[in-house]
Protein backbone atom coordinates (compact mmCIF):
# COMPACT_ATOMS: atom_id res chain seq x y z
CA UNK A 1 0.00 0.00 0.00
CA UNK A 2 1.17 3.19 -0.47
CA UNK A 3 -0.01 5.55 2.44
CA UNK A 4 0.49 8.81 -0.21
CA UNK A 5 -2.73 7.57 -1.52
CA UNK A 6 -4.91 7.43 1.13
CA UNK A 7 -5.34 11.06 2.19
CA UNK A 8 -8.59 10.12 4.17
CA UNK A 9 -7.09 7.45 6.38
CA UNK A 10 -6.49 9.63 9.47
CA UNK A 11 -3.95 7.38 10.91
CA UNK A 12 -2.14 7.73 7.49
CA UNK A 13 -1.77 11.50 7.74
CA UNK A 14 -0.71 11.69 11.20
CA UNK A 15 1.89 9.28 11.04
CA UNK A 16 3.27 11.32 7.84
CA UNK A 17 2.61 14.25 9.54
CA UNK A 18 3.00 15.58 13.19
CA UNK A 19 3.49 11.94 14.85
CA UNK A 20 6.36 10.99 12.59
CA UNK A 21 7.70 14.30 12.71
CA UNK A 22 8.30 13.92 16.56
CA UNK A 23 9.21 10.65 16.87
CA UNK A 24 12.14 11.08 14.18
CA UNK A 25 12.85 14.04 16.23
CA UNK A 26 12.65 12.57 19.67
CA UNK A 27 13.77 9.03 18.24
CA UNK A 28 16.58 8.27 20.82
CA UNK A 29 14.53 9.48 23.53
CA UNK A 30 11.86 6.76 23.11
CA UNK A 31 14.38 3.99 22.47
CA UNK A 32 16.11 4.92 25.51
CA UNK A 33 12.63 5.10 26.89
CA UNK A 34 11.20 1.45 25.58
CA UNK A 35 15.03 -0.24 25.35
CA UNK A 36 12.94 -2.71 28.04
CA UNK A 37 10.62 -3.76 25.86
CA UNK A 38 12.58 -4.34 22.99
CA UNK A 39 14.86 -6.45 25.66
CA UNK A 40 12.14 -8.36 25.92
CA UNK A 41 10.90 -9.44 22.79
CA UNK A 42 14.28 -10.26 21.54
CA UNK A 43 14.14 -12.35 24.53
CA UNK A 44 10.40 -14.07 23.25
CA UNK A 45 11.73 -14.47 19.85
CA UNK A 46 15.66 -16.14 20.75
CA UNK A 47 13.46 -18.84 23.35
CA UNK A 48 11.15 -19.01 20.90
CA UNK A 49 13.55 -20.18 18.34
CA UNK A 50 11.58 -18.02 15.13
CA UNK A 51 13.31 -17.90 11.98
CA UNK A 52 10.74 -15.50 10.16
CA UNK A 53 9.85 -12.21 12.49
CA UNK A 54 7.79 -9.70 11.40
CA UNK A 55 8.00 -6.80 13.93
CA UNK A 56 4.03 -4.64 13.02
CA UNK A 57 4.46 -0.93 13.71
CA UNK A 58 8.01 -1.06 13.72
CA UNK A 59 8.52 2.55 13.64
CA UNK A 60 12.18 4.10 12.97
CA UNK A 61 13.03 -0.07 13.41
CA UNK A 62 15.23 0.01 16.88
CA UNK A 63 13.12 -3.45 17.81
CA UNK A 64 12.99 -5.16 14.01
CA UNK A 65 16.80 -4.44 14.22
CA UNK A 66 17.32 -5.76 17.26
CA UNK A 67 15.73 -8.84 16.30
CA UNK A 68 17.35 -9.35 12.84
CA UNK A 69 21.08 -9.34 15.33
CA UNK A 70 19.87 -11.41 17.55
CA UNK A 71 18.91 -13.99 14.70
CA UNK A 72 21.87 -13.29 12.98
CA UNK A 73 22.19 -16.06 9.94
CA UNK A 74 19.63 -18.43 11.61
CA UNK A 75 16.52 -15.92 10.28
CA UNK A 76 15.21 -12.78 9.55
CA UNK A 77 12.89 -9.85 10.57
CA UNK A 78 11.07 -7.27 8.47
CA UNK A 79 9.47 -4.74 9.64
CA UNK A 80 6.37 -3.00 8.91
CA UNK A 81 4.79 0.98 9.16
CA UNK A 82 2.67 3.06 7.50
CA UNK A 83 5.08 5.91 8.12
CA UNK A 84 7.14 7.01 5.30
CA UNK A 85 9.24 9.08 7.40
CA UNK A 86 9.95 6.25 10.08
CA UNK A 87 10.58 3.60 7.49
CA UNK A 88 13.01 5.88 5.53
CA UNK A 89 14.60 5.94 9.43
CA UNK A 90 14.75 2.81 9.78
CA UNK A 91 15.92 1.58 6.06
CA UNK A 92 18.73 3.89 6.51
CA UNK A 93 19.96 3.09 10.14
CA UNK A 94 19.94 -0.93 8.52
CA UNK A 95 21.97 -0.16 5.32
CA UNK A 96 24.50 2.16 7.94
CA UNK A 97 24.72 -0.45 9.88
CA UNK A 98 24.70 -3.67 7.72
CA UNK A 99 22.11 -5.42 9.49
CA UNK A 100 19.31 -7.71 6.99
CA UNK A 101 16.81 -6.18 8.26
CA UNK A 102 13.60 -5.42 5.58
CA UNK A 103 11.05 -2.78 5.94
CA UNK A 104 7.90 -2.44 4.37
CA UNK A 105 6.17 0.89 4.18
CA UNK A 106 2.49 -0.08 4.57
CA UNK A 107 -0.76 -0.85 6.61
CA UNK A 108 -0.25 -3.89 8.35
CA UNK A 109 -4.09 -3.87 8.61
CA UNK A 110 -4.67 -4.23 4.53
CA UNK A 111 -1.14 -5.09 2.78
CA UNK A 112 -1.16 -7.93 0.41
CA UNK A 113 1.10 -10.10 2.72
CA UNK A 114 2.64 -13.24 1.32
CA UNK A 115 0.22 -16.05 2.77
CA UNK A 116 2.06 -18.28 5.60
CA UNK A 117 5.31 -15.90 5.17
CA UNK A 118 6.08 -15.55 8.76
CA UNK A 119 6.77 -18.06 11.87
CA UNK A 120 6.00 -15.19 14.86
CA UNK A 121 4.88 -11.64 14.68
CA UNK A 122 5.46 -8.78 17.47
CA UNK A 123 4.97 -5.58 18.11
CA UNK A 124 6.10 -3.28 20.64
CA UNK A 125 3.45 -0.94 21.24
CA UNK A 126 2.50 -0.89 17.30
CA UNK A 127 -0.85 -2.61 16.92
CA UNK A 128 -2.86 0.06 19.02
CA UNK A 129 -3.57 2.29 15.94
CA UNK A 130 -5.68 -0.15 13.99
CA UNK A 131 -8.73 1.55 12.18
CA UNK A 132 -10.05 -1.62 12.08
CA UNK A 133 -8.52 -3.87 14.83
CA UNK A 134 -10.49 -7.07 13.71
CA UNK A 135 -9.44 -6.53 10.09
CA UNK A 136 -6.11 -5.84 10.91
CA UNK A 137 -5.44 -9.02 13.18
CA UNK A 138 -7.06 -11.56 10.66
CA UNK A 139 -4.47 -10.08 7.88
CA UNK A 140 -1.91 -10.58 10.16
CA UNK A 141 -3.16 -14.39 10.74
CA UNK A 142 -3.03 -15.10 6.67
CA UNK A 143 0.39 -13.63 6.87
CA UNK A 144 1.31 -16.12 9.33
CA UNK A 145 2.28 -19.72 9.27
CA UNK A 146 0.08 -22.81 10.47
CA UNK A 147 1.51 -22.50 14.69
CA UNK A 148 2.98 -19.11 14.21
CA UNK A 149 2.78 -17.45 17.26
CA UNK A 150 1.99 -13.47 18.09
CA UNK A 151 3.65 -11.48 20.85
CA UNK A 152 2.47 -8.00 20.67
CA UNK A 153 3.27 -5.51 24.02
CA UNK A 154 -0.17 -2.98 24.01
CA UNK A 155 -0.21 -0.46 27.04
CA UNK A 156 -3.14 -1.17 29.48
CA UNK A 157 -5.45 1.85 30.99
CA UNK A 158 -4.84 5.67 30.78
CA UNK A 159 -5.62 5.05 35.26
CA UNK A 160 -2.62 2.58 35.36
CA UNK A 161 -0.16 4.92 33.26
CA UNK A 162 -0.55 8.47 34.53
CA UNK A 163 2.92 9.13 33.68
CA UNK A 164 1.80 9.12 29.96
CA UNK A 165 -1.04 11.34 30.79
CA UNK A 166 0.93 13.95 32.72
CA UNK A 167 1.86 16.49 30.15
CA UNK A 168 -1.69 17.08 28.51
CA UNK A 169 -2.67 17.19 32.28
CA UNK A 170 -0.59 19.75 33.22
CA UNK A 171 -0.95 21.30 29.87
CA UNK A 172 -4.67 22.42 30.10
CA UNK A 173 -5.07 25.32 31.68
CA UNK A 174 -2.01 26.96 28.89
CA UNK A 175 -3.41 24.85 26.08
CA UNK A 176 -7.66 24.66 26.47
CA UNK A 177 -8.11 23.70 22.54
CA UNK A 178 -5.44 20.45 23.26
CA UNK A 179 -7.89 17.63 22.06
CA UNK A 180 -9.42 15.13 24.27
CA UNK A 181 -8.37 11.35 23.77
CA UNK A 182 -10.61 9.09 22.56
CA UNK A 183 -10.62 6.07 24.71
CA UNK A 184 -11.71 3.32 22.66
CA UNK A 185 -10.55 4.84 19.27
CA UNK A 186 -7.10 4.02 17.52
CA UNK A 187 -4.48 5.34 19.63
CA UNK A 188 -2.02 4.74 22.93
CA UNK A 189 -5.00 3.08 24.86
CA UNK A 190 -7.11 1.39 22.36
CA UNK A 191 -6.44 -1.87 23.84
CA UNK A 192 -6.88 -0.97 27.63
CA UNK A 193 -10.19 -3.36 28.01
CA UNK A 194 -8.77 -7.23 28.56
CA UNK A 195 -11.72 -8.90 27.45
CA UNK A 196 -11.99 -6.58 24.18
CA UNK A 197 -8.73 -7.39 23.19
CA UNK A 198 -9.31 -10.99 23.47
CA UNK A 199 -12.76 -10.60 21.33
CA UNK A 200 -10.52 -9.10 18.60
CA UNK A 201 -7.92 -11.65 18.52
CA UNK A 202 -11.16 -14.65 18.70
CA UNK A 203 -12.75 -13.12 15.90
CA UNK A 204 -9.54 -12.77 13.71
CA UNK A 205 -9.24 -16.36 13.81
CA UNK A 206 -6.29 -16.26 16.49
CA UNK A 207 -6.61 -19.42 18.90
CA UNK A 208 -4.52 -20.32 22.51
CA UNK A 209 -5.07 -16.43 23.47
CA UNK A 210 -3.14 -15.28 26.63
CA UNK A 211 -3.28 -11.76 27.71
CA UNK A 212 -0.92 -11.10 30.89
CA UNK A 213 -0.17 -7.88 33.22
CA UNK A 214 3.41 -6.87 32.51
CA UNK A 215 4.51 -4.05 34.63
CA UNK A 216 8.07 -2.43 33.77
CA UNK A 217 10.15 0.25 34.42
CA UNK A 218 11.38 2.66 31.97
CA UNK A 219 13.86 5.74 32.27
CA UNK A 220 15.50 8.55 29.78
CA UNK A 221 17.88 11.18 30.61
CA UNK A 222 16.30 14.17 32.74
CA UNK A 223 18.26 16.63 30.44
CA UNK A 224 16.14 14.98 27.84
CA UNK A 225 12.35 15.94 29.57
CA UNK A 226 11.95 19.32 27.76
CA UNK A 227 12.42 16.93 24.18
CA UNK A 228 10.16 14.34 25.51
CA UNK A 229 7.55 17.15 26.16
CA UNK A 230 8.06 19.00 23.12
CA UNK A 231 7.72 16.44 20.54
CA UNK A 232 5.71 13.64 21.48
CA UNK A 233 2.16 12.54 22.91
CA UNK A 234 -0.60 15.01 22.35
CA UNK A 235 1.19 18.03 23.94
CA UNK A 236 3.70 17.63 21.49
CA UNK A 237 1.77 17.08 18.62
CA UNK A 238 -0.15 20.40 19.49
CA UNK A 239 3.51 22.27 19.58
CA UNK A 240 4.54 21.52 16.41
CA UNK A 241 1.68 24.28 15.20
CA UNK A 242 2.12 26.83 18.44
CA UNK A 243 4.69 29.36 18.13
CA UNK A 244 7.66 29.71 19.83
CA UNK A 245 6.98 31.71 23.15
CA UNK A 246 4.00 29.61 23.66
CA UNK A 247 6.12 26.59 23.12
CA UNK A 248 8.44 27.68 25.63
CA UNK A 249 5.41 28.60 28.30
CA UNK A 250 3.92 25.36 27.77
CA UNK A 251 7.29 23.09 28.08
CA UNK A 252 8.95 24.82 31.46
CA UNK A 253 4.97 24.80 32.86
CA UNK A 254 4.63 20.92 31.87
CA UNK A 255 7.87 19.81 32.87
CA UNK A 256 7.87 20.72 36.62
CA UNK A 257 4.96 18.55 36.65
CA UNK A 258 7.55 15.24 36.17
CA UNK A 259 9.11 15.92 39.28
CA UNK A 260 7.34 13.01 40.92
CA UNK A 261 9.08 11.29 38.53
CA UNK A 262 12.60 12.48 38.75
CA UNK A 263 15.33 9.99 39.96
CA UNK A 264 18.65 11.67 40.20
CA UNK A 265 19.61 11.95 36.60
CA UNK A 266 16.84 10.47 34.93
CA UNK A 267 13.34 10.58 34.01
CA UNK A 268 12.12 7.08 35.73
CA UNK A 269 8.24 5.17 35.86
CA UNK A 270 6.29 2.05 35.39
CA UNK A 271 5.00 1.65 32.07
CA UNK A 272 1.64 -0.84 32.56
CA UNK A 273 0.79 -3.29 29.57
CA UNK A 274 -0.42 -6.09 28.22
CA UNK A 275 1.28 -8.84 26.88
CA UNK A 276 -0.46 -10.28 23.92
CA UNK A 277 0.11 -14.09 23.28
CA UNK A 278 -1.71 -15.99 20.50
CA UNK A 279 -0.97 -18.72 18.11
CA UNK A 280 -1.99 -19.24 14.54
CA UNK A 281 -4.11 -22.40 14.00
CA UNK A 282 -2.65 -25.26 12.48
CA UNK A 283 -3.17 -26.79 9.29
CA UNK A 284 -5.68 -28.79 10.63
CA UNK A 285 -7.63 -26.42 12.29
CA UNK A 286 -7.88 -24.02 9.27
CA UNK A 287 -9.40 -26.91 6.57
Amino acid sequence: MNVAQQPDDEQARLWNGPAARGWVEARDVLEEMFKPFEDLLVQVVSEAAASCVLDVGCGTGSTTLAVARALGTKGSCTGIDLSEPMIAVARARAARDGQPASFICADAQTHAFAPASFDMIISRLGVMFFADPVQAFANLRQAARPDARLRCIAWRGAAENPFMTTAEQAAKPLLPDLPARRPEGPGQFAFADQRRTETILEASGWTAIDIRPIDIVCSFQKTELARYVGWLGPVGLFLQGADEGTRARVIEAVSTAFEPYIRGPAVSFTAACWMVAAQAPTEAMRE
